[in-house]
């Protein structure tokens, strides 16, 4: 690659950006979506950039959003967490990978990083989209605003701050990716864990119509956000914690670091109330906050004409138990626990896991029934709820294929599938004893196939199986092998179902 070589100019709504093009992919850095958000702008609505002179480079990675840096006990996650907070205030941005030839009219995919609505960044490893434009896609990954900037319901602030954020992202993609050979009427929104729930809460976000044409909700949840009774708890604490009035005028003098500082003091917080468990079992104190769930608006017809493929990793749980040592030593009473905190009759849900799967440990038991609190139920609820309008089509994937880090026991666990989906397998970061993927290598074509499905199904809707309807419930089970099944956890599904 000749480094002087100058890379392409692409002239946006607010100026002109400088890409790098490697081999056949041109890459944009660091490219702004909305203004920086500093002081009082941290609480505000995304505001639109000043437009600047001359042209950008864009060949840089640029800061991203104040957190904290993350560990995730004896699994290495920075290949998903990032290297923790790139400083820098103007990081409202985008990074676009677009084929070095494309002459326009390519499906676009936007992607919704996770990390627990504190952590996460574009510049992760593992989000990388130049398989995407290889393939023929222009793929662009986001910032958004998170933990208290982001995502705290405060008096004098609009809520779900960073969700409105990935609302302006993709404004800003309808505006300027045909400059970058994309089609605006072919955008796909796509994201993992907590970016997954905020793909379900764009979906039902009625200001986010016409923004996006289909959807793909990788290990979310329907059913994940907290009221704003729940809220209020984690904004007293917050508050409280500072030394400050529950007021967006007082947060908007704290500095960053001091709320990425109170941010990750505000663990523990019990949020169950007269009416609500708690949505993520005690792990995060932030999501989305809204009276109404996601998949109750979906179901009320919200996203109706939107394409859905929606689906949860076999094992979820793991990655909350394996890495710090809970798993092999969970007993009966982490079994109830971690019903009792998801489920109105955690009795009558124990007993159908324990009929279900009459040979498993309690590791296994507390991590399916976590799983299935965070994850699983939230998806089953979304699906169903997408799949009976006759709109648009659902298709529902299940992925399988364990990873043998950790003496084997991470499984088909949180995040697995991440390296598969972006054709970033064979990342020598993911591979070793307590690397993601584990020390073995996967089935040579499993990542290809993965990654052709998302592409297949951004193009035209149909990632290569049967949709999903309220009767059969049709999914993929992504393996080694990879089978369709119809319903394949009925009875766990039915034990979660919500009287409407």
């Amino acid at each position: 690659m000749n480094h002087h070589h100058p890379g392409p100019v692409v002239t946006t709504a607010q100026g002109a950006v400088r890409g790098l093009r490697q081999g056949d992919t041109t890459t944009f850095l660091n490219i702004p979506y909305a203004a920086a958000p500093r002081g009082a702008g941290r609480f505000a609505p995304p505001r639109p950039h000043e437009p600047w002179d001359g042209v950008r480079d864009a060949t840089v990675p640029g800061p991203g959003a104040p957190q904290s840096e993350r560990k995730l006990g004896g699994v290495d996650m920075s290949p998903y967490f990032g290297t923790g907070w790139n400083r820098g205030e103007d990081y409202l941005t985008v990074n676009v990978f677009t084929p070095a030839a494309a002459k326009g009219d390519l499906p676009v995919m936007v992607f919704v990083h996770g990390g627990g609505f504190v952590a996460g960044s574009t510049r992760s490893a593992l989000y990388d989209g130049s398989a995407f434009a290889r393939d023929g896609i222009v793929l662009v990954t986001l910032n958004y605003r998170l933990g208290i900037a982001g995502f705290l319901d405060l008096p004098g602030a609009p809520a779900n701050r960073g969700l409105l954020d990935v609302v302006a992202a993709l404004r800003w993609v309808k505006e300027n990716i045909a400059a970058f050979g994309g089609d605006p009427h072919n955008v796909t929104l796509f994201g993992q864990s907590a970016g997954a729930t905020i793909v379900g809460g764009v979906l039902a976000t009625p200001e986010a119509a016409g923004l996006l044409h289909r959807a793909i909700v990788q290990s979310g949840s329907g059913l994940g956000a907290f009221t704003t009774e729940q809220a209020a708890r984690v904004t007293r604490a917050a508050a409280e914690a500072l030394g400050i009035e529950p007021h967006a005028d007082a947060f908007a003098e704290v500095p960053d670091e001091r709320l990425v500082e109170a941010a990750s003091g505000l663990a523990g917080i019990d949020l169950r109330t007269g009416t609500h468990h708690d949505p993520l079992i005690g792990l995060s104190p932030f999501s989305l906050v809204l009276d109404t769930q996601p998949a109750d608006s979906v179901a009320a017809g919200l996203g109706a004409d939107i394409d859905l493929l929606i689906g949860t990793n076999t094992e979820e749980g793991h990655l909350y138990l394996v890495p710090v040592g809970k798993y092999a030593t969970s007993g009966a009473e982490d079994v109830d626990d971690a019903a009792a905190r998801s489920h109105p009759n955690p009795a009558r849900l124990v007993e159908t896991y324990r009929r279900t799967r009459p040979e498993a440990s309690f590791g296994e038991l507390r991590s399916a029934l976590m799983g299935d609190a965070l994850f699983g139920a939230g998806s089953w609820a979304l699906a169903g709820a997408h799949a009976a309008h006759p709109g648009s089509a659902t298709h529902a994937y299940e992925f399988a294929w364990r990873s043998q880090a950790l003496d084997g026991a991470l499984g088909a666990t949180h995040a697995v599938e991440l390296p598969f989906v972006f054709d970033l397998a064979h990342l020598p970061r993911l591979h070793g004893p307590a690397a993601l993927l584990g020390p073995d290598k996967p089935p040579a074509d499993l990542a290809a196939r993965v990654h052709a499905a998302w592409v297949r199904f951004a193009g035209t809707g149909d990632p290569g199986w049967d949709p999903y309807d309220t009767e059969r419930r049709a999914t993929m089970r992504i393996d080694a092998e990879w089978t369709q099944v119809d319903d394949p956890r009925g009875r766990e599904r039915q034990a979660w179902h919500r009287p409407s």
